[in-house]
């Protein structure tokens, strides 16, 4: 493959694909009627997946693209807690029955800024309206920078069994230029204290693509991660989207490594870890072998959510929290992003949905077809291939670059083509003729 090609793929803006139809492609014609409508439609046999965003960090890094703010006061953290609790109640009472729940997941923000006492209240709200499974996995996001022994004992006692540490880069370099100062000392620390409260099971989220970062400083980090052995690793791609994001325009964009540097660094990344003994899984994370997760991807069971890659198979997840997600039978929906707006909905006893999307048939069948191409890098379009010729045509400079092959309707990326699966992907998405400036690169 030429390079120039290699270079005009690597930064083509495509989705991430965590859903589909994706976030950007929904819509104000889904409201809070649509998803009373929708959760009244839940089948009281099913569990659900539940998640809870909590906006709030003590300050907001440069590279930050999540829906956060930072706070120093408690009132509005309290304040935001009683509303979380009361959107809770307001969500049961439009179910048909009381709902089984088999997995938890706070992100944020930093949810551990809650602090025990409001954790354990938002918990208490979720078991007075529904039940939970005997093993549900219960996992937090977590800074490192804000945790403590105490604080670890604390989640293990509320039941969190997985924690993802927000480690982004070891170097200090690095550090300075995004506005996030954690010595490696801090991280180890609490990997340490979160393994004597009995949280054994450890994700490391970290960025490639940052400023200042280079492929020898990106393997002295690998190397560190190594030795606290986390069960999972993430590692992201930095989406720089300064025209969204205020506070990625503090970060130098002269300083950021350029497409082929991007490339380079993915590529040392999984080979250190595969290298290591952990299992690639996807286009972005490693997991030990043992791990659920590896297993999943193994079998064939593997899945994406607004989390990543993960091995829930559960159809609907229930969001709670402003710019939460929600996936129902009908379709998705999305709270208020604004804080103030998400409190003022919940405060009038209304459903905070801001937008969404109704699926449509077609739509069930173009998201299979993009999970599978993103977990396993191949799909099989079967009999249904003759719906999507031009989508194969489209295909075909790939499959002369040696990027894919496509053989009795099956679609399957080489191992030089899995860095471009997003714009691989992004061929079945019907959404993709507009909106293109909206996404970061795809590697």
């Amino acid at each position: 493959m030429k390079p120039d090609m290699v270079e005009r793929l690597a930064e083509m803006p495509v989705p991430r694909y965590t859903s589909y139809p994706t976030a950007a492609d929904f819509s104000e014609a889904v409201g809070p009627k649509e998803q009373a409508a929708w959760l009244g439609q839940l089948d009281p046999a099913e569990p659900v997946s539940v998640y809870l965003h909590v906006p709030y960090c003590r300050q907001l890094c440069h590279y930050c693209g999540c829906h956060a703010k930072a706070v120093r006061k408690a009132e509005p953290v309290e304040d935001y807690r009683t509303t979380l609790e009361a959107e809770i109640a307001l969500v049961a009472a439009h179910l048909p029955a009381r709902l089984k729940i088999g997995r938890i997941a706070w992100g944020g923000g930093t949810p551990s800024i809650l602090g025990e006492a409001g954790l354990s209240s938002v918990l208490g709200m979720l078991k007075k309206h529904f039940d939970l499974e005997d093993d549900y996995e219960h996992s937090i996001e977590l800074d490192p920078r804000m945790l403590g022994r105490d604080l670890c004992q604390a989640l293990g006692r509320l039941g969190i069994n997985r924690a993802s540490l927000g480690v982004q880069d070891l170097d200090t370099v690095v550090q300075q230029a995004i506005g996030r100062e954690q010595p490696e000392e801090k991280v180890a620390a609490a990997v340490r204290d979160l393994r004597d409260a009995g949280i054994s099971r450890i994700n490391f989220d970290l960025i490639y693509g940052l400023p200042n970062q280079t492929q020898e400083s990106l393997l002295t980090t690998c190397r560190s991660v190594l030795d606290l052995n986390p069960d999972r690793i993430a590692f992201y791609g930095y989406a720089h989207l300064p025209s969204r994001r205020a506070n990625q325009r503090l970060i130098d964009s002269a300083s950021l490594p350029g497409t082929v540097e991007r490339l380079q660094q993915a590529s040392a990344i999984a080979s250190f870890f595969i290298r290591a003994g952990y299992q690639a899984i996807g286009i972005d994370h490693f997991a030990k072998p043992s791990d659920r997760l590896a297993a999943a991807a193994r079998e064939g069971r593997l899945h994406r959510n607004f989390q990543g890659y993960t091995d829930d198979d559960r159809p609907t997840l229930l969001g709670f929290g402003c710019s939460s997600i929600s996936r129902l039978p009908g379709g998705y929906t999305q709270s208020e992003s604004g804080i103030e707006a998400y409190k003022r909905h919940i405060a009038e006893g209304s459903l905070p949905t801001r937008r969404g999307h109704a699926f449509v048939e077609d739509d069930h069948e173009r998201a299979t077809i993009i999970e599978r191409l993103m977990c396993d890098f191949s799909v099989d379009l079967g009999q249904n291939a003759a719906g999507y010729a031009d989508e194969l045509a489209l295909l075909r400079p790939f499959a002369l670059s040696g990027l894919l092959t496509v053989r009795a309707n099956r679609i399957s990326m080489t191992a030089k083509g899995r860095p471009y699966v997003r714009t691989v992907s992004a061929i079945f998405d019907r959404f993709r003729s507009q909106g293109q400036n909206l996404f970061s690169p795809s590697v």
